[in-house]
């Protein structure tokens, strides 16, 4: 099921992005083969595996890549493969004997995925890194906080998952689609700096036009407007308010029974403290599911924050089936959404074992070269 169902890929076990990235393309129906390593890691928080949700969807075999057995298996799976997705640092796997050129000399339409944090060249290129580094090397961490405040580390999602896993899923699937035109295949660089500040693009525009300060907490969208803020309610709870259309905000204040003469002008910067300050006062009057009634059903811009475990039994992510709970575990469901090829439900992660060997049979492996690999120790 799904609309990417008939395309194989082989994914060289990493951390973060690159399983993220065989996570969506898993998800919309590709048929994805981890190569694990033969010896585990160590890399990543360790957990039970049916806890590590960006394996699920896809098998796995474990492969010592350090033996020319091992390094043979991955090139046999190359043979019949579509793409090939990996996230070490530059030049690894060509130490390795599986880099671009002997992949795509043994299958010319392939598409060869590259994910890392500062490119595959240029002066960091084998440097060490984390999302915080890439995403503050882009432009995009300085921008984040609250005015007179330090930048605030907003999870990994913009580097890692935004900036790193999202653009290399979309460089494969258009390397795909232009492979099926030429039949040619083709390296994916994607940088998670690059990616990062290419997420970043339409600020640029607007620090250009002079709409944009790289004060933070000064601008419309990083907590300096009034009107774009979160709010504390009476029991602690908060709301995401952000009304930046007039005939929004209009309707905010006509909800929480506020004269708008009483409100500083919206595009009144010097004024948005003294609007903050209103609105806090009045938020504070009513709990965060009070005010949710009183929103319900308007065009005010006013959303609950939830927490991770709130956010599933959220009436309209339970009317979609937003999250789906496999094997006991809560997650979010497949996106985006196909009316004609919809993606299957997730399958739970799976450890290397009997599906990733029968997996080998169905690329092509006979069963006496599965058997010839275990046995020179290439395969566990």
């Amino acid at each position: 099921m799904g609309p990417l169902a008939g395309i194989r890929i082989v994914e060289l076990a990493g951390i973060g992005p690159a399983p993220m990235c065989a996570m969506l393309l898993a998800d919309l129906g590709a048929e994805v083969l981890r190569i694990e390593r033969r010896e585990p890691s160590g890399l990543g928080v360790a957990s039970p595996s049916r806890f590590k949700l960006l394996h699920r969807s896809r098998s796995a075999v474990a492969v010592d890549l350090k033996r020319r057995e091992g390094v043979a298996l991955v090139l046999r799976l190359v043979d019949g493969a579509d793409a090939l997705i990996e996230g070490f640092r530059p030049r690894v796997m060509e130490r390795l004997g599986l880099g671009p050129e002997p992949c795509l000399a043994r299958n010319p339409r392939l598409i060869y995925g590259r994910m890392t944090g500062w490119g595959q060249d240029g002066p960091l290129a084998r440097t060490a890194g984390h999302d915080l580094d890439y995403i503050a090397l882009a432009g995009v961490l300085h921008a984040i906080g609250r005015k007179g405040e330090k930048p605030t580390p907003p999870l990994n999602l913009i580097g890692d998952f935004g900036g790193g896993a999202l653009y290399l899923a979309m460089g494969v699937l258009a390397g795909l689609l232009e492979a099926s035109r030429s039949g040619q295949g083709q390296v994916v660089d994607a940088a998670m700096v690059e990616g990062a500040a290419s997420l970043l693009t339409s600020f640029f525009g607007m620090h250009a036009a002079g709409q944009f300060n790289t004060e933070r907490g000064t601008n419309h969208l990083d907590s300096g407007a009034y009107f774009y803020e979160v709010y504390e309610c009476a029991d602690g709870g908060y709301l995401a308010v952000a009304p930046i259309e007039e005939k929004f905000w209009a309707e905010l204040l006509a909800r929480m029974g506020i004269d708008p003469t009483e409100m500083p002008p919206q595009q009144d910067r010097e004024r948005w403290p003294e609007g903050k300050t209103k609105l806090a006062a009045r938020f504070k009057t009513h709990t965060r599911d009070e005010w949710c009634r009183i929103f319900e059903a308007s065009d005010a811009c006013v959303a609950p924050v939830l927490s991770i475990t709130e956010a599933p039994n959220h009436p309209h992510a339970v009317a979609r089936g937003s999250f789906v709970t496999v094997e006991g575990i809560v997650q979010p469901a497949p996106a985006p959404r196909f009316s004609r090829t919809p993606a299957a439900t997730p399958t739970a992660p799976e450890e290397p074992g009997p599906g990733g060997m029968a997996k080998l049979v169905s690329w092509g492996l006979s069963d006496e070269e599965v058997e010839g690999f275990r046995l020179s120790g290439a395969l566990a």
